[in-house]
């Protein structure tokens, strides 16, 4: 009887906090010579109206010791509070997960139909709401499982008639990216707005900022379609290819944008310097992999075997990306610096200075949030309230997107760059204190 390795239980939490929140959709997945003692499918919050189907097909399981026994392979669902019982359990026990009276056993291998069909197929109802995970467990020894698999994880309305294949924290999904998809279509019409007011001093900046509101808004627009679909029928019908599209468009215009911002391309110069045009080298080539990366994680599961690898290999490319898009603005204020101990223009470096400044402070803001206080409200939140990360998300994108603009918005007499010639002594003293250097 093969004990489940402690160190994989160990990692549990770490994968389970890793795991995004899923939607959940319906799930059709092959599983070849598999020898993990557990493979995680998915996260589900059920409410008093759960439902699970699973379904098993062409299951085989192949062992180099004795046949294997079909009572120590099978499913389960296992709750985050659970975790930590079934841990002690299995610390003081030599026994099977399978075994722990912590679980909710689905069915193990002894109910599959006999060989050659070999399968199973049974939807069982979730009685105690709560956020689950669902897991196969092979306790025996020496050996390899194949299988198909379709696993469909729902909860019904309260009429018990129409299903719902979103999380119950992720139900608000639909309607809340499509309220933002509508607040930033209206941002890009008050940002052409002003652009036409004052086109004399547009520069190409202000277009491509524009463009980045378009990406945002489409993006948002057909996350609301995804997620509605998934959400009423388990599947995306599509709509997840476009998400992922402008999602990746969007992603590489707003690191483009900070970054030809922090230099002040086409605002201050109309040129990059070579070290500038580096970081966009390393950024815009890391983005795309970062979002490979995302597509992997979104559209398989932590059932693969690389799946975590992969949740790696985003978040150091997005932690490296965040860091590179620093660089541009340091470089600028101490350019800025540099410049106002020869120019005599004390005050408009000044205001440039305040500028950059304040825009450094905002970005490293929005990404300390976006990447840190959101990743702890969706671990700390309760599974019920899962949508409030998110719309704390888009809340802060609006934010950020807001005091970008306006800092860098086209105005003819942009009160950083038209101080009166009197402030120039207080502006020079201002330039000899320490507080720009970073």
């Amino acid at each position: 009887m093969a004990k489940l390795p402690l160190i994989l239980l160990l990692l549990l939490p770490v994968i389970l906090t890793l795991l995004p929140s899923t939607t959940a959709e319906i799930k059709t997945l092959t599983i070849k010579d598999d020898p993990r003692p557990m493979i995680l499918f998915e996260q589900f919050g059920f409410t008093h109206t759960g439902y699970a189907t699973i379904t098993a097909s062409s299951v085989s399981v192949v062992s180099t010791l004795a046949t294997p026994d079909a009572s120590k392979l099978g499913f389960f669902l296992l709750s985050e509070e659970s975790l930590i019982q079934v841990l002690i359990e299995l610390q003081q026990n030599a026994f099977c997960v399978l075994d722990s009276r912590f679980i909710i056993k689905l069915f193990d291998f002894r109910e599959l139909s006999p060989p050659p069909a070999s399968s199973f197929n049974r939807t069982f109802p979730v009685t105690s709401p709560n956020e689950y995970s669902l897991f196969f467990a092979n306790c025996a020894p020496e050996s390899k499982v194949s299988m198909e698999v379709r696993t469909e994880l729902y909860n019904l309305d309260n009429a018990g008639r129409v299903r719902d294949y979103l999380s119950a924290g992720l139900t608000q999904l639909p309607t809340l990216y499509f309220l933002f998809s509508i607040i930033f279509f209206a941002f890009l019409g008050v940002w052409i707005y002003i652009c036409i007011q004052n086109r004399m001093s547009v520069h190409r900046i202000h277009a491509l900022m524009g463009l980045l509101v378009v990406m945002k808004a489409l993006n948002l627009l057909f996350a609301a379609e995804d997620k509605h679909f998934v959400k009423s029928t388990g599947t995306p019908h599509g709509w997840d290819v476009l998400f992922y599209i402008f999602q990746f468009i969007r992603v590489v215009l707003l690191f483009t944008v900070i970054v030809l911002i922090g230099t002040g391309w086409s605002f201050l110069k109309p040129f990059l310097q070579e070290r500038e045009k580096k970081v966009l080298m390393i950024v815009i080539p890391l983005q795309v992999l970062a979002n490979i990366a995302s597509v992997v994680i979104g559209e398989t599961g932590p059932f693969i075997q690389d799946w975590v690898t992969w949740n790696q290999v985003f978040l150091l490319v997005d932690i490296i990306c965040c860091c590179a898009i620093i660089f541009p603005i340091v470089w600028s204020i101490r350019s800025l610096r540099e410049t106002s101990k020869t120019d005599g223009k004390a005050a408009r470096n000044l205001a440039k200075l305040t500028l950059f400044r304040q825009f450094y402070i905002v970005v490293i803001g929005y990404l300390y949030f976006t990447r840190i206080v959101v990743f702890a409200l969706r671990t700390i939140a309760a599974y019920k309230y899962q949508w409030v990360a998110y719309a704390a998300e888009e809340i802060a994108n609006v934010a950020f997107y807001t005091v970008m603009f306006y800092m860098f918005r086209p105005v003819e007499k942009n009160e950083y760059f038209a101080l009166d010639d009197e402030e120039e002594e207080a502006a020079e003293m201002a330039l000899r204190d320490e507080e720009f250097e970073l």
